[in-house]
């Protein structure tokens, strides 16, 4: 290995470490309190380190961002190949895009209610955003309808399950609830 491969290796892993270590911070306390000082303190290097990788804030913000794409995905695609019908895909989508949303309130922040510089539905939009929805349409498409465009149904979609995951979060809708929420949604929206 040359060094050239080792300072990238490390260099990769310190960004996976800044990464790492303010999504822990925004779990624990808001992203409030993820300021590059914090930051610095707890990953042991210095202000200009962070630099060197992200250029504020916003960044970091959008690199979180990107990582809980990736990281749904997954978990999208998961639940979709572990079900045995379409009506059970579309459920299992909807469960999981939820307890998503639930057990990771500041990366789904980051992904969708602050500002991490990120285009989405544009020609510029990252990858990972980009296969988080294709996540969706993958299994959304076949239960769309007659007529209806699969990427458009599974926007709706989407804004029906971001409304839900964003309101209950809020405390606007009873959490004892979800789960009659997501059956009417699925029920209503996914033609069966």
């Amino acid at each position: 290995m040359s060094v050239q491969e080792r300072k990238e290796r490390e260099r990769a892993a310190r960004e996976r470490l800044i990464l790492a270590t303010a999504r822990e911070l925004a779990e624990q306390l808001g992203w409030d309190a993820v300021t590059t000082r914090r930051l610095a303190e707890r990953i042991e290097y210095s202000q200009p380190v962070l630099y060197s990788h992200f250029r504020g804030k916003r960044e970091i913000i959008g690199a979180v961002a990107l990582v809980g794409a990736s990281e749904m995905a997954a978990a999208l695609r998961a639940a979709a190949s572990a079900a045995d019908s379409p009506r059970a895909r579309v459920s299992a989508l909807a469960r999981t895009y939820l307890d998503f949303a639930a057990h990771n309130p500041a990366v789904y922040d980051a992904m969708f209610q602050l500002d991490g510089g990120l285009a989405f539905a544009k020609e510029n939009t990252p990858g990972p955003l980009k296969d988080a929805f294709a996540a969706l349409l993958e299994s959304l498409g076949e239960v769309a309808g007659d007529g209806v465009h699969p990427a458009l149904f599974t926007e709706v979609f989407w804004a029906a399950l971001h409304g839900l995951a964003t309101l209950t979060r809020a405390g606007r809708l009873p959490p004892e609830e979800t789960e009659r929420r997501t059956e009417l949604l699925v029920d209503r929206l996914a033609m069966l």
